[in-house]
């Protein structure tokens, strides 16, 4: 299984960005995928997650109605739109992968991981 994250950059506050987690390796329909950050000093936290089947999707409260995670299986891609973004969104955001659901994603231990992409919220 291979996850490779993409996306990142810098923005200023207020700016937007899209992320982009694609798989390989893996029957990727059947998967949750869950994007998490890490930033200088901090521990890992998770971001966001998409279930496999329903699809249902998890957010961290501090992006809640600014982050919109979604997938697109033909293309074993998934999505993390951020908007709006804060200085205390700048880390290192990687994605990873669950059988199913998102139920590693709670306790920050999924399956298979990426290497991450830098976000940096800055003027």
């Amino acid at each position: 299984v291979q996850l490779q994250a993409s996306g990142g950059g810098l923005v200023q506050p207020g700016g937007s960005l899209r992320l982009s987690c694609q798989a390989s390796g893996l029957r990727f329909n059947n998967y949750a995928i869950g994007w998490f950050r890490q930033a200088p000093g901090k521990e890992r936290e998770g971001v966001s997650c998409i279930n496999s089947g329903d699809g249902g999707t998890y957010y961290e409260d501090s992006v809640k109605g600014r982050f919109t995670i979604s997938r697109d299986n033909a293309e074993n891609t998934v999505y993390l739109q951020m908007n709006n973004l804060k200085p205390v969104d700048t880390a290192v955001y990687s994605c990873a992968t669950e059988l199913r659901l998102c139920s590693g994603w709670f306790y920050k231990d999924m399956d298979n991981w990426g290497k991450g992409t830098l976000v940096t919220v800055s003027s």
